[in-house]
């Protein structure tokens, strides 16, 4: 142990607590070429023979160690959540820590905290000495989660419809578009996350954040099912045109059809 970890205060061991994520939307790494995610700088050692026990921890240490760890944890939860969608992370199968961390360029740490988040996003499932298993959605289950997604947004898209200027909704014009650009590649992984970002944004025109994060959580929980991108694309074009027309019970129509599938 050296001095400088000898005198780190407690707060600097711990730092993930209190730093906020920043995410990446660096791709999942197949095994043929892998990229490394960017690993934390390693922090110098003080050298030998230095007494440091009276010395204060250098300005800043603990924040930029913290920031530097999340970073890696949210690159590696980033292309995790890209390989579900594509595929590359099979429904069913179990997959270690140790492994996916060789794939990444990393430790199996912050592999094991991505894979944690997901685990409590109901992506997969803990499976004790082994890994993580990728949760395999029935089609009862997909049912029962788009039943609950229509109960929190057809009547608030509904409500929206009648009471946000039309103007205002040519703003998420350019959401609906990047949709339309990645269904027509076929970037399934692209596709969620501009799917997903439609959506909240149609929301935060309610001013409530807690429908938004319920909304979001649950969407996220079917973001790796299939669809047609391209019709699924073509609605969201279409919502827009209804809500403009201040048309509540088109909206409401389009939105049961939409989450339905």
């Amino acid at each position: 142990m050296t001095g400088v970890e000898r005198t780190r205060p407690r707060e600097a061991r711990d730092s993930s607590i209190g730093v906020p994520e920043q995410r990446s939307t660096s791709a999942w790494v197949p095994r043929s070429s892998p990229q490394p995610v960017s690993a934390p700088a390693a922090v110098p050692e003080q050298s030998r023979g230095e007494h440091t026990h009276s010395e204060p921890p250098a300005p800043g240490l603990a924040a930029r160690v913290a920031v530097e760890r999340t970073s890696v944890r949210g690159q590696v939860l980033d292309a995790l959540r890209a390989a579900l969608v594509s595929g590359d992370l099979a429904p069913g199968e179990v997959y270690s820590g140790p492994a996916l961390g060789e794939r990444f360029g990393v430790s199996a740490t912050p592999v094991r905290e991505a894979m944690q988040q997901l685990a409590r996003e109901g992506a997969v499932e803990v499976v004790p000495n082994r890994g993580f298993r990728v949760t395999r959605r029935s089609d009862r289950e997909l049912a029962e989660l788009a039943e609950v997604r229509m109960l929190v947004e057809v009547p608030v898209v509904a409500r929206l419809a009648r009471t946000v200027a039309p103007a205002r909704w040519a703003e998420l014009r350019p959401l609906a578009r990047a949709t339309a650009v990645a269904a027509a590649v076929g970037d399934r992984a692209g596709y969620a996350e501009a799917d997903r970002a439609f959506h909240r944004a149609v929301l935060s025109f309610a001013g409530n954040d807690q429908v938004v994060r319920v909304a979001d959580d649950l969407h996220r929980q079917v973001g790796w099912s299939t669809c047609d991108l391209a019709v699924d694309a073509r609605q969201h074009a279409a919502l827009l045109d209804v809500l403009e027309a201040q048309d509540g019970a088109a909206a409401r129509v389009l939105v049961e059809r939409h989450i339905g599938g």
